[in-house]
């Protein structure tokens, strides 16, 4: 049933191969993106695009495939991987693949198992752009040379020469080697081009004062920042060079059950995905930590999770594609260790810190998915039904840095119940500043951080509109 249902999937397939407009790209990020929707196969059938598509947030875009394996075939349609493809948006933010010694952890590269470290390229997206090409459950070509031989054939070849100032060449290994690389660089560059890495989802505006999240929304991010604790891996605050990018680029075992229609059992029933475990088998100086790392995958970005072309659009989640819904994913995240949810593909390693019994409830779950669905990219402004509505005003009028108090002024051009808490950068919350009703006017309070250890932390305002965020740093 597979391989008919895929035979005929398969053909939806067909990305036009001509030049493609640019939109805002140079001429690298340009000569990348022809690629990445070129159908560079054999057969001629399947682009980078065919697995990862902007419409759906670069991951995958039929909804029957994601219905049920998740896990899409390669150009001959009889194979297929036994993954679902993840989002080729935001991915040239990985760092390179690294174990960090203070954190005990594997940090960076790209695919789920992280081997796309970005040691060949000293970047992780172009070296995983290297692999689907000549992996035969993929693109299925034969050679680095066939490859380089369809892009000469190409209409959009005089780009090659553009950006690197000679046309393709291919007759000696050298030659072939050093242009193949210069593939991955040129879709590396697409893949972090303003067009894929957008910034643009309601809860980046939101940053920027330009509009404000719904009462649900808001409750969501509170919810997510705190009590459900999803900001522990899904980092919801900006660093000194992005907005926030929701993934900590690390791995992690959630205990998710095997996807029974993943089409790997076919040929190999007692499959079991190692994941990163499985990767650092492979290299002999992470060879004796294979064991603690047994089921682990990358932390995806949240980023565009949501985002489909309808509400009925059905994406899958994880990376086999287990769950097809992102209400099923937080039921799972909350519940998985007090209701019958299905045994973990690999019991070993399973993080029963952070998820498994959060104590969710339903209006919880809800509003933490709510949060998430404003996390999608091409937010559309002028049609925002939530307009900026300045009501409050939150300032840090103290020291910032200090130690240990600093003092915040806020002001309210309404009446309304208010409440100020503070949170440490795993989005827990440290402690509560206000929490009363308050007149329209301006008001002053102290922060006390006496019995906090020195580090970033970030002040929420709420009212009944909305909310407002503070950064401070505390200096001891």
């Amino acid at each position: 049933m597979f391989r008919n249902f895929f035979s005929i999937i398969i053909l939806l397939l067909l990305i036009s191969a001509t030049i493609l407009p640019a939109q805002n790209l140079n001429p690298m990020e340009q000569l990348g993106k022809n690629i990445f929707f070129d159908k560079i196969s054999s057969p001629d059938r399947q682009a980078c695009a065919s697995c990862h598509a902007p419409e759906v947030g670069f991951t995958g875009p039929i909804p029957g495939i994601n219905l049920i394996s998740a896990v899409y075939p390669g150009a001959v349609p009889t194979r297929a991987g036994n993954r679902k493809p993840p989002s080729a948006a935001y991915a040239t933010l990985s760092p390179i693949f690294h174990f960090d010694e203070e954190e005990g952890l594997f940090v960076g590269g790209n695919f789920w198992d992280g081997r796309a470290t970005g040691e060949h390229l000293d970047n992780p997206a172009a070296d995983q752009a290297l692999g689907p090409f000549l992996n035969p459950v993929e693109q299925n070509n034969a050679s680095k040379k066939d490859v380089l031989m369809q892009i000469a054939d190409a209409k959009y070849a005089d780009l090659w020469r553009d950006v690197w100032g000679e046309p393709i060449r291919y007759d000696t290994q050298v030659e072939i080697d050093n242009n193949y690389d210069r593939i991955g660089l040129a879709i590396a560059a697409y893949e972090g081009s303003v067009e894929v890495n957008q910034f643009t989802s309601k809860y980046d505006y939101y940053l920027d004062g330009e509009t404000e999240l719904t009462e649900q929304e808001a409750w969501g991010l509170d919810l997510f920042e705190g009590k459900a604790q999803c900001s522990a891996c899904h980092l919801s605050d900006p660093d000194e060079q992005n907005p926030p990018l929701f993934t900590d680029f690390t791995y992690d075992n959630l205990g998710t059950p095997k996807n029974p229609d993943n089409p790997v059992y076919e040929s190999d029933p007692n499959y079991i995905d190692p994941g990163l475990g499985g990767f650092l088998a492979t290299r002999a100086e992470w060879a004796d930590m294979v064991g603690e790392n047994m089921g682990k995958h990358k932390v995806p970005t949240l980023r565009n999770v949501a985002k489909a072309p309808s509400k009925k659009f059905i994406k899958a989640y994880l990376h086999n594609g287990v769950f097809k819904s992102l209400e099923e994913v937080v039921h799972f995240y909350n519940t998985r260790d007090v209701e019958s949810w299905p045994p973990p593909e690999v019991p070993e390693n399973v993080n029963t810190d952070e998820l498994g019994d959060l104590g969710l409830t339903m209006a919880e779950e809800e509003a933490i998915v709510a949060f998430m669905e404003t996390l999608s990219d091409g937010y559309d402004l002028k049609n925002d039904k939530v307009k900026v509505n300045v009501h409050t005003n939150l300032k840090v009028t103290g020291a910032n840095p200090f130690n240990p108090t600093t003092q915040l002024t806020y002001s309210l051009t309404e009446d309304s119940h208010i409440q100020i808490n503070v949170y440490n950068t795993i989005g827990q919350k440290v402690t509560t500043l206000v929490n009363t009703y308050k007149s329209a006017g301006t008001y002053q309070v102290n922060f006390n951080a006496g019995n906090l250890a020195s580090g970033i932390y970030y002040i929420r305002l709420y009212t009944k509109n909305g909310i407002q965020t503070q950064k401070v740093s505390l200096v001891k």
